[in-house]
């Protein structure tokens, strides 16, 4: 007996899987936009491959887990979608296709207790910076523990910096201008909380006035991505009940959270907040592009020191939200920068949420490839603004010992600002 799933087609989210599903004319465009399909050279391993898959899952002429196989891999980097030229909807497909098995899928026991410890622990700051400290004691013992384990241990960096916190509401300097409320993110402020300082000094330097919602919570990303759905669920309610409503933009400056916060109205189709959910996904917005279209930013001073920094895009930036000229715009705000491209900029570094954790061979191969490419750019500082590419790519430049910065590029234009007499 086949072990399938089948979507409701009545539903919201199955009308929009059934939708992307119907958009896919097979032509192949996507092909070379899959790092995935780069990697593993095969068919099912595409983008146009999966559709076929879960569309025959859905359909219940498939078992599930025949084609979840190659499902996994799938980074969600949504490069396939600007290279369709059908307009195919991937993301109204990938997630929405996890949270649907996800409930009924075999896992091992290695396997429940990884997502398990992932899930229960990344979301949550104070467990998760608890987490990364018991894990640094337990390193010494790496090579005795389950290979997951292992995994988990490599990623964490040597030490944790400081903890910050952020008033709850940061008044512009001079007229004000906007008011924003801002998302500080679960693993950004444990991993570098520093970006959020940064990204609330740019800010109200430039006449925003910027709330720090108190219950605010995890996006969700870490949830919807890998299909618990009904976590994804409670994060965005979270969210809709922290954030007011009378700001001007509800900012992101973490790639990932900005793109799973847009989903909301998808996460949530159905229910009693699909409706508001909608409202506050036309809010939501990444920094970077919330200053663009500000614009009559403050002028950076020049201070003839000469910087040459490589912009890395973040997958759900420049895919999933169409972010990518404006971060360059505000790069190129700073006198005597210069600003230089990385080769394959479309290939996801391999970070993807916690891939590195469930394909680190992929995600490792990857991040060397883009490590690779970011050192041939020979760049005084790598600029990017997500901080899982943050991290992927630190990790990597560490292992080769490279001199080269990571930074978020609202950092970058902080200190640009700070070197002002």
């Amino acid at each position: 007996m086949l072990h399938t799933i089948q979507a409701d087609d009545h539903s919201p989210m199955g009308q929009r899987m059934a939708s992307a599903v119907s958009k896919c004319v097979h032509c192949g465009f996507c092909l070379a936009a899959c790092p995935t399909y780069q990697e593993l050279g095969q068919e099912a391993d595409s983008p146009r491959g999966r559709i076929v898959l879960m569309k025959e899952v859905l359909e219940g002429t498939l078992d599930v887990e025949t084609a979840l196989p190659h499902i996994d891999p799938c980074l969600g980097c949504l490069a396939c979608e600007p290279a369709c030229p059908s307009g195919v909807a991937y993301h109204d497909l990938i997630s929405p296709f996890r949270a649907l098995t996800e409930p009924g899928r075999r896992r091992t026991l290695a396997e429940r207790f990884r997502r398990t410890l992932a899930q229960s622990t990344l979301p949550y700051p104070s467990r998760f910076r608890l987490a990364a400290r018991m894990g640094r004691i337990a390193k010494p013992l790496a090579r005795w523990l389950p290979k997951s384990l292992r995994v988990m241990l490599d990623l964490l960096p040597a030490s944790l910096p400081q903890r910050q916190s952020w008033q709850k509401i940061n008044p512009a300097i001079g007229t004000r201008r906007a008011r924003v409320a801002l998302l500080t993110g679960c693993a950004q402020s444990v991993l570098d909380p520093d970006i959020n300082t940064a990204t609330i000094d740019v800010l109200t330097r430039n006449g925003v006035e910027v709330l720090v919602p108190p219950g605010q919570s995890c996006c969700g990303a870490l949830s919807w991505h890998v299909g618990n759905h009904p976590q994804a669920q409670a994060f965005a309610r979270q969210n809709l009940a922290a954030f007011p409503e009378d700001v001007d933009a509800i900012v992101t400056n973490a790639a990932g959270c900005g793109s799973a916060m847009h989903e909301y109205d998808l996460i949530l189709a159905g229910t009693g907040d699909a409706e508001r959910a909608a409202a506050f996904c036309q809010k939501c917005c990444d920094v970077s592009e919330f200053l663009d279209k500000l614009g009559g930013l403050q002028p950076v001073p020049a201070t003839g020191e000469k910087l040459r920094v490589a912009y890395h895009d973040a997958c759900h930036l420049a895919n999933a939200q169409g972010v990518r000229a404006q971060p360059r715009r505000l790069l190129r705000m700073i006198p005597d920068l210069e600003l230089c491209e990385i080769a394959d900029a479309h290939l996801c570094c391999g970070s993807a949420g916690t891939y590195n954790i469930d394909q680190p061979e992929i995600a490792g191969s990857l991040g060397a490839q883009k490590v690779a490419h970011v050192l041939a750019a020979d760049p005084d500082i790598v600029a990017s603004g997500n901080i899982g590419c943050l991290t992927q790519l630190q990790t990597h430049l560490a292992s080769k010992d490279s001199p080269i910065r990571v930074r978020h590029t609202m950092q970058i234009l902080r200190d640009a600002y700070a070197s002002t007499p």
